[in-house]
């Protein structure tokens, strides 16, 4: 299990590391435009349910932490579908990973 840390004082959010590396392309990628918007999650039963959703600003600390010490290859369906959640209204938030086309080819 990965960690998401944002803000000062900050708030820590547990992701499995292969989706917390596909929210940080995505997030990146919209900070280093100096884009904000709005980024939400669930929690699980085991944490009490629930949900929570924050505003991610570029000028506000943020922070990746992985688990795992290899970096889990990058599903580019996934990204894109995440691309498209980011710039709606709704903003950022973690879906179920699709079928990766580029492992299926022989």
């Amino acid at each position: 299990m990965g960690k998401f840390i944002y803000g000062t004082p900050s708030i820590t959010v547990d992701f499995d590391d292969r989706l917390l590396t596909h929210l940080k392309v995505v997030i990146l990628s919209k900070v280093r435009r100096g884009e904000s918007f709005m980024f939400s999650w669930e929690y699980a039963a085991a944490a009490g349910s629930g949900h929570s959703s924050i505003w991610i600003n570029p000028a506000i600390p943020l922070q990746f932490d992985f688990a795992g010490s290899r970096e889990p290859r990058l599903n580019k369906a996934w990204v894109e579908q995440m691309v498209q959640l980011v710039n709606s209204p709704g903003g950022l938030r973690p879906i179920p990973e699709p079928a990766d086309p580029a492992l299926d080819k022989p």
